[in-house]
């Protein structure tokens, strides 16, 4: 099976891009973010408090995540209930971060993303999938973009979702996830030592598809050879 890893930070456009680098390469793409932000859900329906690791652990146990391919997109739920229009709002947005960063969660998550690969040619994005979760995958790369950047492609999505966001609490808010991602003790967001650096600040997402689809495709003749 051929895995590709894809990580970086949030709001760079890794899971439009990796959805449609998949599509177009006949590969299964698995959002690793919306199986964290189905945990998320779960604990806040739970009222667990998720800052409290020993309730976190302990409502584990009554969580039953699945991941289901409904018309080729990937959808989430918890037992038979598909979660997955609950997964984007800000709140379960902040949680999911707090909630990555629980080593028994990253545990409990973990085989179930490594047995999708080993069954199925992936590509895979996440915070750590390069570092920890595939750290053996024929490609990795890293797509980043600026913090503004960022923002602005963030606000715009919330806009078209009906929403008003105030352009300086959503710049706050992903400089502060940028930090806590990259300081959390436990697989903290950094390249891949052998991970290929793809910047998209200044790239459509078209030329960002077009460049990672000619990766792909070069690594995977080469390793023919």
């Amino acid at each position: 099976m051929f895995a590709v890893a894809i990580d970086g930070p949030s709001g760079a456009g890794k899971s439009s891009v990796a959805r449609a680098v998949a599509e177009e390469l006949g590969f299964i793409y698995v959002d690793t973010g919306a199986i964290y932000r189905t945990v998320a859900v779960a604990l806040m329906q739970l009222a667990i408090n998720v800052y409290d690791e020993e309730q976190i652990e302990s409502a584990l146990t009554k969580i039953q995540v699945n991941i289901e391919r409904v018309d080729g997109e990937q959808r989430m739920f918890l037992g038979n209930r598909d979660v997955t229009e609950l997964l984007r709002t800000p709140e379960i947005t902040k949680t999911a971060s707090v909630v990555a960063a629980v080593p028994t969660v990253r545990d409990f998550l973990l085989e179930i993303q490594r047995k999708i690969a080993q069954e199925n040619h992936v590509i895979m994005d996440g915070r750590d999938i390069g570092t920890v979760v595939l750290p053996h995958a024929q490609i990795k790369i890293f797509l980043t973009a600026s913090a503004e950047e960022r923002a602005k492609r963030r606000i715009a999505q919330m806009e078209e979702a009906g929403m008003k966001p105030d352009p300086a609490a959503v710049l706050s808010d992903i400089r502060e996830r940028d930090e806590r991602d990259s300081n959390r003790e436990i697989a903290p967001l950094r390249p891949a030592e052998d991970s290929i650096l793809v910047d998209t600040s200044s790239s459509t997402k078209e030329e960002t598809v077009q460049k990672m689809i000619s990766i792909i495709k070069e690594k995977r003749e080469n390793a023919k050879d």
